[in-house]
């Protein structure tokens, strides 16, 4: 009865159709479960008043009574907000990607400076400056004599690395090098060489190897340019290893060598104005004198 109701309620009006039923009659026996139909969607991006529906009263929304922070949480949430992006930026630039480190120009010359180029004996080496830095005053120009074109070079043995040094023999042999390439720089002429034998430990005294390396490796002009080889304070341990040397050495060098026992005696043979005489060589010097006049 229900359902003609409703259909001729909608027959009289306009040409709209009927309203679905919100529930249909049951069917069957009392196990029949009852089937609700499914409400009318609207695909309309207009909306209306039908559409949107009533808004149920516990959903009721009051802005008014809405609580909205005050002007300190505000500027107080955003504050932090800007620590943790400029804390999450700092970690990641010191973590993930640290910056390369450029190279310039000044570093470039630093990079050239420590390292120097050399020929000897028509061969090509490269010495390792900073390496022999703290050993570079073994050798030094100490003037001219004769007609003042002979140089004078002094060879400190003094300022020789200890034999003790886990990079000693990197040590010695650029060191090797930046000898014999400084004695070729120096030289031009005639010229002598003093030994400063003196105040040298053990320990610091070049080993035979070195010394017979050395004398292999000066070029031929320089071995028949030097004029005496003078050794000031022999010890007992150098006089020996010039005796074992001499086989591999030529007799007119041999004939050059001269031993020295103070710094008159030097004096007497060169001119010591331009002779850097190192102080510790000084006051050995002074001692073996005062030793000797005691005993005297």
């Amino acid at each position: 009865v229900l359902l003609a109701s409703q259909i001729k309620m909608n027959s009289e009006g306009s040409d709209s159709r009927p309203v679905p039923p919100t529930s249909l009659p049951l069917q069957g026996g009392g196990t029949q479960r009852k089937k609700l139909s499914a409400p009318r969607i609207s695909l309309s991006l207009d909306q209306s008043e039908d559409d949107l529906g009533e808004t149920p009263d516990d959903l009721d929304i009051n802005v008014d009574d809405l609580d909205t922070p005050d002007e300190g949480d505000y500027l107080d949430y955003t504050d932090h907000e800007m620590d943790w992006d400029a804390e999450s930026r700092g970690r990641t630039t010191s973590e993930s990607s640290e910056p390369i480190p450029t190279y310039g120009a000044e570093d470039e010359r630093q990079d050239v400076k420590l390292w120097r180029t050399v020929v000897i004996g028509e061969q090509e080496h490269r010495i390792n400056m900073k390496i022999i830095e703290p050993y570079m005053r073994v050798i030094s120009h100490g003037g001219y004599y004769g007609n003042g074109v002979n140089a004078i070079i002094v060879f400190a043995a003094c300022f020789l690395p200890d034999s003790d040094r886990d990079d000693y023999h990197d040590i010695m042999e650029n060191l090797f090098l930046y000898v014999i390439s400084t004695l070729e720089l120096m030289v031009a002429e005639d010229y002598m060489i003093v030994y400063l034998n003196g105040a040298t430990p053990h320990r610091r005294m070049p080993g035979l190897g070195w010394l017979k390396k050395c004398y292999q490796m000066i070029d031929r002009r320089l071995r028949k340019n030097l004029k005496s080889f003078i050794i000031l304070h022999p010890s007992w341990f150098i006089r020996t290893i010039l005796a074992i040397t001499k086989p591999f050495i030529s007799t007119k060098f041999s004939s050059k060598i001269k031993y020295v026992s103070s710094l008159d005696e030097l004096q007497e043979l060169i001119p010591m104005d331009s002779v850097h005489i190192p102080e510790c060589i000084i006051r050995l010097d002074q001692e073996l004198k005062e030793a000797g006049e005691n005993s005297k």
